[in-house]
């Protein structure tokens, strides 16, 4: 059994591979629609670590979705960019696992609009860091949503971070 655990708010700690079986499960129910592959990474700081939480999000587009959540702890990140890099790798890891399963499966990744939502924005302190993470993201083949329509980290991933 795999030791990458996800939350699901109904459904409690599931590996990874029932995360995305609870994924195509979730497609399965309703095949008429679309749907987009969401994951954003947020983190946060407390008593000399970091709390980050990595959020999948399926959504059934114009009728809601569901997500998972996995939080994992780090030594305090030096820098602001260091923890900005941290959260995008992040999100590329868990993107590029569940693409990889999707591959295999008899759905292919193109059906399925998969998005990476970086916790960045045009205003504040990670306005210097967008060109450099939405790269990273596209360059790797995934669309990169930055705030304020990156409601996978800034929302989602934000709220598991406290």
């Amino acid at each position: 059994m795999s030791k990458f655990y996800f939350i699901s708010p109904s459904r409690g700690r599931l590996t990874i591979e029932e995360t995305f079986k609870n994924i195509i499960n979730y497609v399965k129910e309703a095949p008429e629609y679309q749907y987009k592959l969401v994951v954003g990474t947020d983190s946060q700081s407390a008593e000399g670590r970091v709390q980050f939480v990595t959020a999948i999000i399926v959504y059934r587009v114009g009728k809601g979705g569901r997500f998972f959540y996995r939080r994992t702890r780090e030594p305090q990140s030096r820098s602001l960019r260091q923890r900005i890099y941290l959260e995008t790798a992040k999100s590329l890891d868990v993107a590029s696992r569940i693409t990889h399963m999707l591959a295999e499966t008899d759905y292919l990744v193109d059906e399925m609009d998969v998005e990476i939502h970086l916790d960045v924005g045009r205003h504040g302190s990670t306005s210097n860091m967008v060109k450099e993470v939405v790269g990273m993201v596209t360059g790797s083949g995934y669309g990169a949503k930055i705030k304020p329509d990156s409601y996978g980290a800034s929302k989602v991933a934000d709220k598991y971070t406290k």
